[in-house]
C-alpha cells in the first residue's frame, strides 16, 4: 500500500525540516477533513464524472488506494470506494470504468524544455546514433529533401557511445553536406557541431575568441574544429534565421501533445524567454494548452525587469499557467566537460568545466527575486557548480530573509559530501532527473573518478536529509516517458535493467517515494500542492490511465507500461487509439 513517507524524524535535523514537517501534518489534516462525508448529510451534489478501476493511487495518506474518484467542476470531490462514490452518480453523471487498469495521479515533469522538445520532433533525430558515420548518413538523408541552401538543424548526438569518444570535428561533415549549413546540438545541449558553411554564415575563423562562459574548440593550429560549448553556441545561434511565430506556436503544441501522450500533465518548463511565456499566456487564455505549465523566465536581463515589476503569477487560467520563476545557470554539463568541478576531470587533467555565470550574478539575481516574490531554480551539475550556486543563494538569503522561498538546485548531479546538508539547512530543493543516472553510468566514473562517485546522483543521501526531491527527464536531453525515470529513481538500471543490481544501489528510492516524486513533490516545487498532485477533494482531477500497476509489477516490467489516457481537469486530453477489429490487443 503506498503512503507518503513519514520524514520527520529526518526533518527535525534542520529548521527547514522541521518547517516540512509540520507541513505535511497541516497537509494530512486538511485532506482528511476534505475527504469525510458525513453519514448524517444530505445526497450529495452529483458529481459530472466518476472514475473507477481496479487500483487507483491517490497520493493521500488518508486513502491512498481507492477504487473510485468522483469528480465535479474539472476537480476531485470524493475518492474512496466505488459503492461510496456512487452517492455523486446523478442522471447526467457519466461514468468510466477503468476495469483491469491502473489510475495515479497525472504525471509532472519537473524539469524539461518544451520549445526544445517541440522544434527537436522536427529536427533531424540523432539520438542513439552509434556513431558519426551514422550522424552524418541521417543529416546526408535529410539534405536530399532540403531546399537549396536551407539550414539543417540536428539534436541528440552524443560522442560518448561512439567507438572514438572523442569530439567531432566538422571535416568529413562538412565535406558530406557543403551546401547547407548545418547544426546538430549535442544531446545535453551544452555542445553543438557546426559545419563550414555554418560557420562562413556566422562569420567564425581562426581569431575567433571564446566568450565568458564558453569554449571553443580548435585545431593545434587554431581552427575551430566545429564544436563550440556552453556560451561559446551563441556564435553560431545567432546566424540562424529565428522561428517565425506560426513555427514557434506549432512546435510548442507539438510539444504539448506529445507530453500528453506520455501521461504528462504538468511541465516546469525550464527556462524560457518572454516571447515564448507570451505565447504560452495566449494559448492558456484561449484554452487550447492541454497542460499544467509552470514556465522559468530565461536568464535576460530586460525579461526578468518585466516580468519582476508584473509580480508573480499562479494557477492562470483556471490552472494551466504559473510565472514566478527564474532559471540560472552555473555550470555547464558532465557530459562535454563544462560541469565545473572543485577538482580536474579524471579524463581531462587539465580541465575544472565552466562557469557560465559568476557568482555574484547568480546572488544579484536571487536578491532581486526574493525581493519581487520569486522563485530562483538554478542549473548545477558539477560538484564547484553546485556550491556556487548554494553560496550564492545563502548570501542573496541573508540579504533578503525569506521562509518559504523554495529556491532549486535543477540536476545536483554531483555533489561534495559537505554540501548534501547544505539543501536542507538551507531550504532549497534538489530538483533531479534521475534518468540522467541511467545514461551517465557507463562514463561517470572516468569523468570524474572513484571518489567523486559517492556524491553522485545521491538521492537516498539527500533524501535522509529531509529534503524533497521533484524528478523529471530534462527533455529533450533524455526521452519524454516518465516511466524511464520512474524505472531509473527505483533500480538505478537502464531500459535494459542494466546493470544486475543497479549502479551504486544504496542511492535508490522506493516506489512510493518514486511516484511522490513525479506528483506531490513537483507540485509543492511549483507552490501548486494545494491544487494539484494528489487525487485529494478540492484538487484538480488530473490523473493518468496506465494498462498495469507500477506499483506491484516486477521492476523489469515497468518499462513495458503503456499510457491508455491522460485526463486533465477531468477531461481526457489523450486517449490510446482502439485496436482495429480483430487485432490482437
Amino acid at each position: 500500500m503506498m503512503k507518503v513517507p513519514n520524514m520527520s524524524y529526518r526533518l527535525r535535523r534542520s529548521p527547514a525540516g522541521r518547517r516540512g514537517a509540520a507541513f505535511a501534518s497541516r497537509t494530512a489534516m486538511l485532506i482528511a477533513c476534505a475527504g469525510v462525508l458525513s453519514a448524517h448529510a444530505p445526497a450529495p451534489e452529483p458529481a459530472d464524472l466518476i472514475v473507477t478501476a481496479d487500483r487507483i493511487y491517490t497520493v493521500d495518506p488518508t486513502h491512498p488506494v481507492v477504487g473510485a474518484v468522483a469528480i465535479r467542476a474539472g476537480k476531485v470531490v470524493f475518492a474512496g470506494s466505488e459503492q461510496q462514490a456512487l452517492v455523486f452518480k446523478g442522471s447526467a453523471t457519466r461514468v468510466r470504468d477503468f476495469a483491469g487498469r491502473t489510475v495515479i495521479p497525472g504525471l509532472a515533469d519537473a524539469h524539461g524544455h518544451m520549445m526544445g522538445l517541440g522544434f527537436a520532433l522536427q529536427q533531424v533525430d540523432l539520438v542513439g546514433a552509434s556513431s558519426y558515420d551514422e550522424v552524418i548518413a541521417r543529416v546526408v538523408a535529410r539534405a536530399k529533401t532540403a531546399r537549396p541552401g536551407e539550414w539543417i538543424l540536428g539534436h541528440g548526438w552524443d560522442q560518448n557511445r561512439w567507438p572514438d569518444t572523442h569530439f567531432p570535428t566538422h571535416d568529413a561533415l562538412s565535406k558530406a553536406v557543403p551546401d547547407h549549413p548545418v547544426v546538430l546540438t549535442r544531446i545535453d545541449g551544452h555542445a553543438l557541431l557546426a559545419n563550414a558553411r555554418a560557420m562562413a554564415a556566422a562569420k567564425i575563423g581562426t581569431g575567433v575568441k571564446d566568450p565568458d562562459g564558453g569554449r571553443v574548440l580548435r585545431t593545434a593550429k587554431g581552427e575551430p574544429t566545429g564544436v563550440f560549448i556552453d556560451r561559446a553556441q551563441g556564435l553560431v545561434r545567432q546566424a540562424i534565421p529565428p522561428p517565425t511565430p506560426e513555427e514557434s506556436r506549432t512546435a510548442l503544441l507539438k510539444a504539448v501533445a506529445y507530453a500528453n501522450s506520455w501521461g504528462l500533465v504538468s511541465v516546469h518548463d525550464a527556462g524560457e524567454s518572454r516571447k515564448t511565456i507570451e505565447l504560452y499566456d495566449d494559448l492558456a487564455r484561449t484554452s487550447a494548452l492541454s497542460l499544467r505549465a509552470y514556465v522559468m523566465i530565461a536568464d535576460d536581463s530586460a525579461d526578468l525587469a518585466y516580468f519582476f515589476q508584473r509580480g508573480p503569477q499562479s494557477a492562470m487560467y483556471d490552472g494551466h499557467l504559473w510565472v514566478r520563476s527564474v532559471k540560472l545557470y552555473a555550470d555547464g554539463a558532465l557530459g562535454s566537460r563544462g560541469a565545473a568541478l572543485l577538482e580536474p576531470y579524471s579524463d581531462d587533467p587539465g580541465n575544472s568545466g565552466l562557469l557560465v555565470s559568476t557568482p555574484d550574478h547568480l546572488r544579484s539575481v536571487a536578491v532581486a527575486a526574493l525581493r519581487s516574490g520569486f522563485q530562483v531554480c538554478t542549473h548545477a551539475i558539477g560538484d564547484r557548480g553546485n556550491r556556487v550556486a548554494l553560496d550564492a543563494y545563502e548570501a542573496a538569503l541573508r540579504d533578503v530573509p525569506v521562509a518559504d522561498h523554495r529556491f532549486r538546485i535543477e540536476h545536483a548531479q554531483i555533489l561534495n559530501h559537505a554540501d548534501i546538508p547544505r539543501f536542507a539547512q538551507l531550504g532549497v530543493i534538489p530538483s533531479m532527473q534521475t534518468v540522467h543516472q541511467a545514461s551517465d553510468m557507463y562514463w561517470a566514473g572516468s569523468r570524474l573518478g572513484s571518489d567523486r562517485l559517492y556524491g553522485a546522483y545521491a538521492w537516498r543521501s539527500l533524501l535522509e536529509t529531509g529534503v524533497i526531491i521533484p524528478n523529471g527527464s530534462d527533455f529533450p536531453v533524455e526521452q519524454v516517458n516518465p516511466l524511464l525515470s520512474f524505472h531509473a529513481a527505483i533500480t538505478r538500471q537502464d531500459a535494459r535493467n542494466w546493470p544486475p543490481g543497479g549502479w551504486r544501489p544504496g542511492e535508490r528510492m522506493t516506489r512510493d517515494e518514486a511516484l511522490l516524486a513525479m506528483t506531490l513533490w513537483p507540485a509543492y516545487a511549483a507552490f501548486a500542492e494545494g491544487v494539484m498532485g494528489s487525487l485529494s477533494a478540492g484538487k484538480y482531477a488530473d490523473f493518468v490511465v496506465l494498462d498495469q500497476d507500477i506499483m506491484r509489477v516486477a521492476p523489469e516490467q515497468i518499462l513495458a507500461t503503456r499510457v491508455v489516457a491522460t485526463f486533465i481537469g477531468g477531461t481526457p486530453v489523450y486517449e490510446q487509439a482502439s485496436p482495429a477489429p480483430g487485432a490482437k490487443q
